[in-house]
């Protein structure tokens, strides 16, 4: 893949109403203390989507496929499945989000217009991430477009802004507010090497994939704040509509969920032929797709924060433990059928971090949940040469 057809895919997956949203519940903070938590926490979360996505480039495997290195070949389906069922999660929460948003704009029935998105990305899985340097990079170039203008209309816009950060400073600490930053780029991490795996030029791709996203998802998270601060109104929609934006906020609502939403239904087809080898990744990708835009019609999701919370507590030590067996130990399990060790660290890891959850941590808990099982990798591997 070349940089710029990477750079082009992240930051469609950052421009993204779930990424505006989540921002919106910084606001308590401030606009000081809120942009410090959202640069800190992309600082963290996309640090580590590099190196993620470095593995999966170095060794031209997919995200999932790189799992086999730590914890062998079905602890790698184990995290594959895991990894296509918040695909299918994220599937659902971008068309829901997109479609309760379309709908307060062109009110038509919300069910009609999860319909059309998931239509839509189904579309766009089909047609095949090949064309991005064509119709996609003028897709892109669209979006970019209309968020400067959704970021003209949040910050310069004539209005007295709301005192939020002083009425409810309490209602959201810093380190929680890091955590909320970190997690979206941490969302990633189980998809991000299946973009970077056929990378020429591994450093380079996976670089300007990791900072691009981080740069453009602060920029969401940003948008979000200040709407809420600036505005009062914690929904972008409201306030495009009330801006007279109705056909641009359409447009923006619509291209930013599609293009988000492709990456998660294409990466969960990518995740299944790691459980299934003989799967054809489009065919199952639009099948996530249908299951999404179901979910999505059915089930109401308008609070996603535990499902981050979630996301990470199983994510974030499986990637500290590749990063220490790919970078430091150089070990490999691809030919076990388990590692057990890793599997144990892993599910310690994830007690860990669940119980950090409970301690308002000035940086969140995600880094030092990952330092922990970090250090433990290293530390299993020291102990079992000496016992040797």
């Amino acid at each position: 893949m070349k940089s710029i057809n990477a750079s082009l895919i992240w930051f469609g997956a950052a421009v993204s109403i779930a990424e505006i949203i989540t921002g919106t519940y910084l606001a308590p903070l401030g606009i000081k203390a809120g942009i410090a938590a959202i640069l800190i926490g992309h600082l963290i979360g996309c640090t580590l989507l590099f190196f993620a996505g470095y593995i999966g480039a170095k060794s031209n495997r997919s995200a999932m496929e790189t799992t086999k290195f730590s914890f062998g070949k079905l602890g790698a389906k184990f995290f594959a499945l895991l990894n296509v069922i918040q695909l299918i999660g994220w599937t659902s929460i971008m068309i829901y989000d997109g479609s309760l948003s379309v709908e307060q704009i062109v009110s038509c029935g919300r069910w009609i217009w999860a319909l059309v998105i998931g239509i839509l990305i189904a579309l766009w899985i089909i047609t095949g991430i090949t064309g991005i340097e064509k119709f996609n990079a003028t897709i892109i170039a669209a979006l970019f477009a209309l968020t400067l203008v959704l970021c003209k209309v949040v910050f310069f816009s004539k209005g007295a802004a709301v005192e939020l950060a002083e009425e409810s400073a309490e209602a959201l600490s810093f380190g929680a507010a890091v955590e909320l930053s970190c997690a979206m780029p941490l969302s990633w991490l189980p998809l991000i090497s299946d973009y970077t795996k056929d990378s020429k030029k591994p450093f380079l791709v996976t670089f300007l994939s990791a900072l691009v996203y981080g740069v453009v998802s602060s920029w969401m998270y940003f948008i979000g704040m200040g709407a809420a601060i600036f505005t009062g109104e914690y929904d972008v929609a409201s306030i495009m509509v009330k801006a007279g934006l109705g056909t641009i906020a359409l447009v923006i609502i619509i291209l930013s969920t599609v293009t988000t939403t492709f990456l998660d239904a294409f990466s969960s087809g990518v995740s299944l032929k790691t459980i299934f080898p003989k799967a054809t990744e489009k065919y199952t990708s639009v099948a996530v797709t249908a299951a999404g835009t179901v979910l999505a019609i059915i089930f109401p999701m308008d609070n996603i924060t535990d499902f981050l919370y979630l996301i990470g507590s199983v994510f974030a030590p499986m990637i500290a433990i590749q990063l220490a067996d790919f970078f430091v130990l150089k070990s490999d399990s691809s030919e076990k059928n388990v590692d057990t060790v890793k599997m144990v660290l892993w599910l310690a890891g994830f007690i860990v971090y669940r119980l950090l959850m409970k301690t308002d941590l000035l940086l969140g808990n995600t880094l030092p949940s990952m330092l922990i099982t970090f250090v433990l990798t290293l530390g299993t591997r020291l102990f079992s040469r000496k016992k040797n």
